[in-house]
Parts: C-alpha cells; structure tokens; sequence
C-alpha cells in the first residue's frame, strides 16, 4: 500500500503501533514459560523478585482478549478485573513467609488506581518515572484497546493521570482479611 500510494515512509510509522498491539501475544506466554513473568491469577501478573523488589502488572491486551466475556456489561467487566487483581494480591501475599515480605517492596504503575483506593488496599504513591510514563505513551494503543474489552465500549484511558503505587509486602499480606472481604463483595 505504501509503494501504490507513493508514501515510502507509512511502514515505519505503522510497524511500531502494530507490534505494540500484537507484541502481548507473544512476550506474555515467552515471559511465563522462561518464568520471568508470574501470574497469580489470570489477570493479574509479577515480574520475578529482584533485589528485594516484585513489578506488579495488570492483565495484558492476550489476556483481556482471552479472559473478558464478550456478553458481560461494562460494569461486571470492571468487577471481575478488580476482583482478579484482588485476588492477586492475596496469592502473592500467601505465598512469601512473613519474614520474607519484610523484606520485599510492591510497585505498580496504574492510570486506573486513586490515592485514596490505593491506601485502603496498603499502598502509597510514589513518584512516577519517565520511563514508565514513556512506556505507557508508547504502548498507548494496547492500553485503549484492553481498556476498551474492560468497559465493553471504546473508552480512552488517561494516561496524564498516571501514578506509581508502592508497598511493603509485609503490608498486604497484614491487610489480607480486608483483602478478602473486598472480593467477595466484587463477585456479588
């Protein structure tokens, strides 16, 4: 199409936002059989502990695709993601002795999460870095695609309100119960 319309530089453009889309497919199911990537439920991820610290993840745009019933409403979409999420991070919590979760700190980047629903769950903010926001930018078009199957409707998420949460382990593992109460309450 580019050579038949004489716009010679349109693959250079096009190629990153299609890898960007497609690029889940394949590094999610990579980063889990090379054990870089731990799922705790299927919409909730880790990256492997590393110097004390675990990288928290949401679902990818694969597993949004995969897990999301296509015949739910917006509002029980949100509900299930929340309550993977949840459950997430009861598993992770669960599966560190105490002693090891003093040890370890939680860190996530969210567009989604506020100040206020962060603390309840034991996180705090942190500033976020430059980098994650230019990842974020960069995989813009994954984002509103999975933000898209999560409310059942084109819906444009806002990356400018992008924060860092962070927690020590030892933290969640204490707010378990509530933790629990809470999912309960999304599946409802």
């Amino acid at each position: 199409m580019a050579f038949l319309l004489e716009w010679y530089y349109l693959p250079l453009f096009l190629a990153p936002l299609i890898l960007t889309v497609l690029a889940p497919f394949i590094d999610t199911p990579q980063g889990r059989k090379h054990g870089k990537l731990i799922y705790y439920t299927p919409l909730f991820i880790t990256e492997k502990e590393k110097n004390g610290k675990i990288i928290m993840h949401g679902g990818t745009l694969f597993d949004y695709y995969y897990m999301i019933d296509r015949n739910w409403k917006g509002k029980q979409r949100i509900r299930f993601i929340l309550n993977q999420y949840i459950l997430g991070l009861i598993k992770l919590s669960e599966s560190y002795s105490a002693n090891e979760a003093e040890k370890i700190t939680l860190e996530g980047t969210s567009y989604i999460l506020n100040d206020r629903t962060a603390e309840k769950l034991g996180f705090s903010r942190k500033r976020t870095n430059l980098l994650q926001q230019f990842i974020l930018t960069y995989n813009y078009l994954q984002i509103l695609l999975a933000n898209s199957l999560a409310k059942g409707k084109l819906s444009f998420p806002a990356i400018g309100r992008v924060s860092t949460f962070t927690a020590p382990l030892s933290a969640i593992k204490a707010n378990k119960n509530y933790l629990r109460e809470l999912a309960e309450k999304l599946e409802d």
